[in-house]
């Protein structure tokens, strides 16, 4: 068993694969319209999906926002150098929340940034993770 994919669902699919691809480094691996359901879905990731894990963006055409809740978290994901990330992410017009630095009680060096649609994403380093 493995975990296939992650799905969010975003208001903004052109400007959400803009982030996921040009701020975070990810590719676009497919991409669909439903016509009749009047939804599109996209499938983002580091690697092809038969051996990695999926990020899958829903648009669902005629809503124009969502509620994020209280019990979603984060999606995290692994990066060289979180404090080059973090500069980079900026530079390109992202908005970081939580700057790059230790974890509070521990070793991990880590940063949070937020997407289009205000889902948290925590990049944490390479080299050092507790």
């Amino acid at each position: 068993m493995r975990i296939l994919h992650t799905m969010l669902r975003v208001t903004d699919l052109q400007k959400s694969i803009s982030f996921y691809t040009e701020l975070m480094g990810m590719r676009l691996l497919r991409r669909k319209d439903y016509p009749e359901g009047k939804f599109t879905l996209a499938f983002l990731g580091y690697g092809d999906e038969s051996e990695t894990t999926a990020l899958e963006l829903t648009h669902n055409w005629d809503i124009t926002s969502y509620e994020l809740g209280t019990a979603y978290g984060h999606i995290a994901i692994e990066v060289d150098d979180v404090y080059e990330a973090c500069d980079s992410i900026k530079t390109k017009g992202g908005q970081v929340v939580r700057e790059a630095g230790p974890m509070k009680g521990g070793n991990s060096i880590l940063a949070f940034v937020k997407d289009p649609d205000g889902y948290m994403i925590e990049l944490l380093d390479r080299k050092r993770l507790d």
